[in-house]
């Protein structure tokens, strides 16, 4: 008996094709990454990927708004759960390292490429700036509720923020190279920022 393979709907492939692209530009980078590459383990061919993302920057745009709305979905989860202690476990999603691309490896990829291309350096200071107003506005509401000091400067503490994840990525890219200086590091953010 022959099976039938089930046809994803036009959403359900970009999808796929997007969080395959997301796999293979973790593996690679996006001068390494090829869109046959991506088609191929996508299932598809590669006039089937064009139809959904027009070019390979297109696809790598859309890789970066997913992982900002993947890493963006679990932070506003956790401050639901619990928003008085919700800025210590955003900072660890926003430098955990799991099966998926973390945000910060994106950015990371796109200023190597960001001289040459403007169109992916005005996405990249777009996301970037997006990225510190959400956690600045993540730090003005600790300080409305009273876990976070109110003297700090949220614009200011955001940026911290944004470089701790830069620092962390730098440190996993490198094997270890802080050591132990990177835990203590965000020892002694926590114990700067909260009462």
């Amino acid at each position: 008996m022959t099976q039938t393979k089930q046809r994803l709907t036009a959403q359900a492939r970009r999808q796929a094709v997007l969080d395959t692209a997301c796999r293979v530009f973790s593996r690679s980078s996006y001068r390494g990454a090829t869109t046959a590459e991506i088609a191929r383990e996508a299932g598809i061919s590669e006039p089937i990927l064009y139809r959904h993302f027009g070019s390979k920057r297109d696809l790598y745009l859309a890789c970066l708004d997913e992982a900002w709305a993947s890493f963006r979905a679990v932070a506003e989860r956790t401050i639901a759960e619990d928003p008085l202690k919700c800025l210590g476990a955003i900072a660890d999603a926003y430098m955990a390292k799991g099966k998926k691309m973390r945000l910060i490896d994106l950015w990371i990829q796109a200023l190597t490429v960001s001289a040459e291309d403007k169109v992916i350096a005005a996405a990249l200071r777009r996301q970037v700036r997006e990225v510190h107003e959400f956690f600045a506005e993540v730090i003005r509401d600790g300080q409305r509720r009273g876990s976070v000091h109110a003297d700090r400067d949220a614009v200011a503490e955001a940026w911290l923020f944004v470089a701790g994840g830069l620092l962390a990525t730098m440190d996993s890219r490198l094997g270890g190279v802080l050591g132990d200086d990177l835990e203590r590091v965000r020892a002694e953010r926590r114990r700067w920022m909260h009462p």
